[in-house]
């Protein structure tokens, strides 16, 4: 008797940093087989402890798998994993389906669909947004695009990762557009805590305070809040780099230059963040904005 299309199967996940690990616990809490690779040993390991099973490469992974999770940091990374001498590529199986999860440009995803396509490989592409901790509980977001029928083929394991899952559209290259929209926004609104609370500072106010007016006013945001907060009480470990979001904004603000559109706001916050990484600030968590403004 088969299962039935939405029980625990089997998923390779290549990427297993603070999204990707925290993922993998996710399913493998699920109850799902999970094979991992990462460049990093200690990562596997700890995922190894937990159930996982250990793969030596990309290939490796798709050969024991029909479907496989991309989570790494940027274009180049994943075409490495996809394509390189031990890319993906090389071991799936025709029907092999491949979740894009990376934030990258719609024209690489498009790119790398393509590729994919050409040796019989489905591309979903679905970046992720909300934080190591709601993936490791399943609340983290999905925006995925991609055929209908291999998005219903992956019903049990996109809901596995994630709620809610966003179905923005079949035209790979709509998930990485989409995630752009999103994480300018998440900038700007980052950029805008960080210098409003420096702000409160130098105007002698209780920074903690203010930020509890702002919460519960017309000011707050989610990752105002979040952010603020850990930098306020001086949790500098870092769950998102300040890296992510200064390469996430400059491809939102690209596509916007493409797409012949050119806002007030996203070139400022490119700008920031630009600047927090020339200031040695790049693998810092993010919340190293407050840090940064303090300055003036």
């Amino acid at each position: 008797m088969s299962a039935p299309p939405d029980a625990p199967g089997a998923v390779g996940l290549v990427g297993v940093g603070h999204m990707g690990g925290a993922m993998a616990e996710n399913l493998l809490a699920r109850g799902w087989r999970v094979s991992v690779c990462d460049l990093d040993a200690a990562k596997v390991q700890r995922l190894q402890e937990k159930g996982a099973d250990p793969s030596a490469d990309p290939s490796d992974v798709a050969i024991k798998n029909d479907v496989t999770i991309v989570c790494v940091v940027d274009a180049a990374q994943t075409e490495d994993v996809l394509f390189g001498p031990h890319g993906l590529a090389h071991g799936a199986r025709a029907g092999h389906t491949v979740l894009l999860c990376p934030t990258i440009a719609p024209e690489d995803v498009e790119r790398f669909a393509a590729r994919l396509a050409a040796h019989g490989i489905h591309t979903l592409d679905a970046p992720m947004s909300g934080g190591p901790a709601r993936a490791r509980e399943g609340r983290m977001s999905l925006m995925v695009a991609g055929a209908q029928p291999v998005v219903a083929a992956q019903h049990g394991l996109l809901h596995a990762l994630a709620d809610p899952v966003f179905l923005v559209g079949e035209r790979v290259g709509d998930g990485a557009r989409t995630k752009l929209v999103n994480n300018l926004l998440a900038g700007i609104q980052l950029v805008g805590a960080a210098e409003a609370l420096a702000l409160a500072e130098r105007l002698g106010l209780d920074a903690a305070r203010t930020l509890d007016v702002i919460e519960r006013s017309s000011g707050q945001s989610w990752i105002g809040t979040d952010r603020m907060r850990r930098a306020l009480a001086g949790d500098t470990a870092p769950r998102a780099h300040v890296s992510l979001l200064a390469k996430d904004t400059r491809l939102a603000v690209a596509a916007a230059r493409a797409a012949g559109f050119t806002g007030p706001l996203g070139p400022a916050a490119t700008a920031v963040f630009a600047r927090a990484v020339a200031t040695g600030l790049a693998e810092q968590d993010d919340s190293a904005l407050l840090q940064l403004l303090r300055g003036g």
